[in-house]
């Protein structure tokens, strides 16, 4: 088990005192995989609800008597190892995948996991053909905002690997495993094409690409990313979540899983967007100085963020991310 030190800022020393206190004795997510060199990482964030890392994008996983619903399918190539790890856990088969965008970390796995699933719908009626027909084979059912069908069918994917439901409203409730879920459309973020999953019993919020802890975020501003719109979900993720306050030592409040990188909760979410709102305020003001987009860069306005956040080499650096900031702060 792996012993993880959170803090939160609050005003006023006796406050600080007691969060002393909170940070010795509360327990940590526990983690639960084997830690081979390809093993994936399972942390236990409540007692229904999981977390596997390293199969491409976060999974988040509920448990319940209805069965399995996953939030996002990693990588194809990790489809294997991930169901392996969903055994484990439990019998019971894939009932729902929610995707919370369309990058292929996400929805790679989502044929073959939704393959290995079972719909909710039963044969009432006797007609063999019926199952077959009417829920994508008899395979769980995967469940997006429009927005994700419409990338995905524009990037030919395969039929079975796009949504079965796909809903247009900013709000998609279901329930499943006796507990409320909320699928949150947040336009014009990450990219066109996100949501926040929200679990209302177990206190979890999936965020997808729109939170990562190991970067800056990406801004796909090719698929319909802005850092407004970025700003304006993380905001609206803080506004899910809930701080532990008053009795901070009892446990951490709302459970964040991020689409890549550790489990957090509020006050590091607070953190990031701050980091982010402090970049897209310095960028926008080197740009009314009429600075160019070199000149931007070379100025470095994520210098204080560039050892947490930032990268010279890899899918995406820190000059992508300003770039991206630039690009739709200036792109009417």
């Amino acid at each position: 088990m792996v012993t993880i030190g959170i803090v939160r800022r609050f005003a006023g020393s006796a406050v600080c005192v007691a969060l002393a206190f909170a940070v010795v004795l509360q327990a940590p997510p526990s983690r639960v995989a084997a830690q081979a060199e390809d093993a994936l990482d399972v942390v236990r964030v409540r007692k229904n609800f999981y977390m596997i890392a390293g199969a491409g994008g976060n999974i988040g996983i509920q448990l319940g008597s209805d069965g399995i619903v996953l939030v996002n399918a990693g990588t194809a190539q990790a489809s294997d190892r991930v169901l392996a790890e969903l055994k484990k856990l439990t019998d019971l088969p894939i009932r729902y995948i929610i995707n919370t965008d369309a990058d292929r970390d996400f929805v790679g796995g989502n044929e073959k996991l939704s393959k290995a699933g079972f719909t909710i719908f039963t044969n009432a009626l006797g007609n063999t053909g019926f199952v077959g027909s009417m829920t994508n084979g008899g395979a769980a059912a995967i469940l997006a905002h429009e927005s994700v069908l419409g990338r995905m069918t524009k990037e030919n994917y395969p039929a079975a690997a796009t949504p079965t439901e796909a809903f247009y409203a900013p709000r998609k409730p279901l329930r499943m495993n006796d507990e409320g879920i909320e699928v949150l459309y947040q336009p014009k973020a990450h990219s066109g094409a996100d949501s926040f999953v929200l679990f209302r019993g177990s206190d979890v919020v999936v965020t997808g690409d729109v939170m990562d802890t190991t970067r800056f975020p990406v801004i796909d501003i090719a698929n319909g990313g802005s850092i407004n719109g970025e700003i304006d979900a993380l905001n609206k993720l803080i506004d899910l979540t809930i701080a532990p306050t008053p009795f901070i030592y009892k446990d951490v409040g709302t459970y964040v899983v991020p689409g890549h990188g550790r489990l957090s909760e509020q006050m590091e979410v607070v953190e990031y967007r701050d980091m982010v709102v402090v970049m897209r305020d310095r960028i926008a003001d080197l740009i009314a100085k009429k600075k160019t987009l070199a000149e931007v860069k070379a100025a470095r306005p994520g210098l204080p963020y560039e050892t947490r956040y930032g990268a010279k080499t890899g899918a995406w650096t820190t000059d992508m991310f300003v770039e991206a900031v630039y690009k739709s702060l200036t792109t009417k």
